[in-house]
């Protein structure tokens, strides 16, 4: 079926001669358009003011009628209330912080940087431990956010520049059987988890030194389904590699998050008694106010609740030390994790989500702890521990 069109066709008229009449004078006539008129499609998710204090619905589709009479309903009103209305569809909505809903399709395209300059980073470290010794140990822990994003972000090129003695990865969100190639560094013995749920969660290890041994888990069957855990022995010490669930959106997994502190707890304690232990990876909480841009009105948001920093706090008084603030008590600013949206890691508006925990026998050893904020491909940056373990 043809489209219809608006409106009657106008009526013939008679054709006239010149027989009789005086020839008029020439008229200027202005010369008819080539355009030719044709129904527009219609048009979708065009956005329309409801009143001068409500933003746009985008979730609506508004044909060409619709749209017609909301214009001509506009002009009735008067021009003087038509401009008002103009002028209060370009004001910028007010953005708090990163956990501030979507206001404005134009303001979630102010998204992150994501391509990394490898020539701004010094990879070197140039300080030396509480004893006078200079590092022999580099660790890289970094959550990835999906590892087959990260590999198209060029994300390995980074990793082989670092050229870090262990790579600890968090969230890689692929199983073993479908780890891209790219991951597979020469020069490094791999270890993958593989979570019960596809593409979810999932923690990676790369060491240029085979470790004594590697286990997955916590030895819990109803926490261990997610594949959160990763601990490998070596000579000196273990590292665990840990991915600690959210307490997620309005706290709806919080029991299970307290769940998981707890668990996590006894089991480092464990390997406590038998060697020192580097924890590293992505622990989903900011622990002291001064490790979040806002803390006031983050007090009831997942990674910030006073349930959950109490379990930092008890698990740091178990025998642990956060190295990060065991160097730098005082530093504000330095994040790890930042909101993908409105430029949040452009004005550093973030969270220090990302940890490297030592037992406290071993927390001379530290050499220094660096936040790698320039390096993108993440809503996480990578986290480089140097050490003198040997």
């Amino acid at each position: 079926m043809p489209p219809k069109r608006r409106g009657r066709p106008p009526k013939a008229k008679p054709a006239e001669t010149n027989e009789g009449k005086e020839t008029p004078k020439k008229k200027r006539v202005k010369e008819p358009s080539d355009k030719v008129e044709v129904d527009e499609p219609v048009r979708k998710r065009t956005r329309i003011p409801k009143s001068k204090n409500q933003s746009y619905d985008e979730t609506e589709d508004y044909s060409n009628s619709e749209i017609e009479q909301k214009e001509k309903a506009g002009k009735k009103k008067g021009a003087k209330k038509d401009t008002k209305a103009k002028k209060d569809t370009k004001v910028k909505p007010k953005i708090s912080d990163e956990n501030t809903e979507p206001i404005h399709e134009k303001y979630l395209r102010i998204t992150n940087k994501t391509e990394t300059n490898l020539n701004e980073i010094d990879f070197d470290c140039h300080k030396e431990n509480a004893d006078g010794e200079k590092a022999d140990l580099k660790i890289c822990s970094w959550n990835v956010a999906g590892i087959r994003a990260l590999v198209k972000k060029k994300g390995m090129e980074y990793l082989l520049k670092e050229d870090a003695d262990i790579i600890a990865l968090q969230e890689t969100t692929c199983g073993a059987s479908e780890m891209p190639q790219e991951v597979n560094l020469d020069g490094y013995y791999s270890y993958y988890t593989d979570s019960v749920k596809n593409d979810y969660c999932g923690v990676a290890l790369l060491s240029k030194v085979q470790p004594i041994g590697v286990t997955v888990g916590l030895q819990d069957e109803e926490l261990d389904t997610e594949a959160r855990v990763m601990t490998a022995e070596f000579d000196t010490f273990y590292l665990v590699n840990v991915y600690v669930p959210t307490a997620g959106q309005n706290l709806v997994t919080l029991p299970k998050r307290l769940k998981f502190n707890q668990a996590f707890k006894w089991y480092v304690q464990g390997l406590d008694k038998k060697k020192p232990v580097i924890i590293c990876g992505d622990m989903n909480v900011a622990h002291l106010e001064i490790d979040l841009k806002d803390s006031k009105n983050n007090r009831r948001n997942a990674g910030y609740t006073t349930e959950e920093r109490k379990d930092m706090t008890e698990l740091l008084e178990s025998g642990f030390v956060d190295s990060f603030r065991f160097l730098y008590p005082d530093k504000t600013d330095a994040y790890t994790y930042w909101h993908y949206f409105y430029n949040s890691r452009g004005k550093n508006i973030g969270w220090r989500l990302d940890y490297f925990l030592v037992s406290e026998r071993i927390k001379n050893k530290i050499c220094d702890i660096v936040n790698r904020d320039k390096v993108y491909g993440s809503d996480h940056c990578p986290v480089i521990f140097y050490g003198k373990l040997s």
